[in-house]
């Protein structure tokens, strides 16, 4: 049959006989496609590391991993990336479950090369569909005033990644990170991305606002409910109607209040102080914290059923010292804002003030850098932002010497050997980082590492952990 050019549009074949690779191959080549080929998991995720290719078609059995493998490699490169599955007849149901996991689709052998053609191009086009509706939605969400994420780093664009996925649903979604991240600019962007842009952002700082004005505040009042209550006030989920409610540092709730918001959560219905109608609303929620609240779930200060109601989908802000690549353009972003703000026109920064910036340890996230840049605009008299006019020696951090990580790893031995000693040290690592940055929370790291609670307590006892994780 007669198809167009495809541009040489790259699919990642993954099979291990080489007969039917080679048929594949000459099937999509003749096509157009470039054809990248890989013949286990562990090729396959060495040409995800090289180059993205537009689709995935693999095995699911392989000698050395398996197609699920390959399918969560490719998920990890580009969470959009279209992963088609082969399979035999007599495991179709591994096809379906590598559909649950993610696949878009599957092949039955032998493979019939027409239906493969028609099935990779459909993929192509729902990949194509996806990029357009991604981009309108964000040229949408620019015009409705979307805030600028600003970086270019690995770890901000996971987070907006995630902030992106979780905005095209209902999700409660729970931001985490630490003061100053930005976490009321995720939730401006996550709004904005969503389908209730149109509608009101509403967001209430629970740290802000004294504990015995909080429920007013949330909840509304009606007139004579208390001193001083001269005539009836909308709370703010009243507010958000049709919007989203953002919970600024929702764990400085205090106890008796979070009883009333679960239900407001999970009925949609609460009533004003001093009221006797039910209100209901339609509002998305979305919630903030820097604090451990599965720590404060432990020490009986937050309820845990509410927290499980918060957290349906957490998102984690990174702090700046773990994105330092972004300095840079942060820096240069806040002081076109302040030059502007002032009237001022354009200045620079200075190679070494730029080089002071990216080795400052920043406790104080983005804001400091904000604050900091502000004062520099103000001091600097020229044309240039120099180290003098940065506040920030007090908590430099000095440049190490470059060193390659590699030298201090034991490589020897066949590839297969060294392979799974890096494996298990990045194990050790990745596992010991997470049960520090949850407090040794184990369920908490569990849930940075994205694995099952009991399949990271097998890991620890395996890897020989428990007694450097006693924290």
């Amino acid at each position: 049959m007669d198809r167009p050019a495809r541009g040489a549009e790259p699919v990642l074949l993954v099979e291990d006989k080489d007969s039917l690779r080679t048929m594949l191959r000459h099937a999509l080549e003749g096509q157009g496609y470039a054809v990248i080929e890989a013949r286990d998991e562990s090729e396959a995720r060495a040409a995800l590391g090289q180059s993205l290719p537009a689709v995935v078609l693999s095995d699911l059995k392989l000698p050395d991993g398996d197609g699920f493998g390959v399918l969560r490699a490719a998920k990890d490169a580009d969470p959009d990336l279209p992963v088609v599955v082969m399979t035999a007849y007599g495991s179709i149901q591994d096809a379906v479950a590598a559909m649950k996991d993610g696949a878009l689709d599957f092949l039955a052998k032998p493979v019939d090369p027409e239906h493969l053609l028609f099935v990779i191009e459909r993929a192509l086009a729902q990949r194509r569909l996806l990029s357009e509706y991604n981009l309108l939605k964000e040229e949408a969400a620019k015009r409705r005033g979307m805030p600028a994420i600003i970086g270019e780093s690995a770890a901000i664009r996971h987070t907006m990644q995630s902030v992106q996925r979780a905005a095209g649903s209902e999700t409660t979604v729970l931001l985490e990170g630490e003061s100053g991240t930005g976490k009321e600019l995720f939730a401006r962007a996550l709004h904005a991305l969503s389908e209730r842009a149109s509608g009101p952002f509403i967001a209430i700082n629970c740290a802000a606002i004294p504990d015995t004005l909080l429920e007013a505040e949330l909840f509304g009042y009606e007139k004579g409910a208390f001193t001083g209550a001269a005539q009836r006030k909308p709370g703010r989920f009243e507010l958000a109607q049709r919007g989203t409610l953002f919970l600024d540092e929702v764990g400085e709730l205090p106890l008796a209040l979070q009883a009333k918001l679960l239900r407001a959560i999970e009925t949609r219905r609460f009533e004003r102080l001093g009221g006797t109608s039910t209100i209901q609303v339609d509002v998305r929620l979305v919630a903030a914290t820097n604090r451990g609240l599965r720590q404060a779930v432990a020490a009986r200060q937050f309820r845990e059923d509410l927290y499980f109601r918060l957290s349906v989908f957490p998102v984690t802000i990174p702090p700046l010292r773990e994105r330092r690549e972004d300095i840079p353009l942060l820096a240069r972003h806040f002081v076109e804002h302040t030059c502007n703000e002032m009237g001022r026109k354009p200045l620079a920064l200075s190679d070494r003030a730029l080089e002071m910036l990216s080795n400052h340890a920043w406790p104080g996230n983005v804001r400091e850098l904000q604050n900091a840049i502000e004062r520099a605009v103000i001091l600097a008299e020229g044309d240039t932002i120099h180290p003098g006019h940065l506040n920030v020696k007090a908590t430099s951090i000095p440049a190490a010497p470059p060193q390659d990580p590699w030298d201090g790893i034991d490589l020897g031995g066949s590839l297969s050997e060294a392979l799974a000693r890096v494996t298990a040290e990045a194990e050790r690592r990745k596992i010991a980082r997470a049960v520090r940055e949850a407090g040794g929370d184990r369920a908490r790291a569990a849930d940075l590492l994205q694995v099952g609670y009991k399949a990271l307590l097998a890991k620890i006892r395996d890897l020989g952990l428990e007694a450097d994780l006693k924290v």
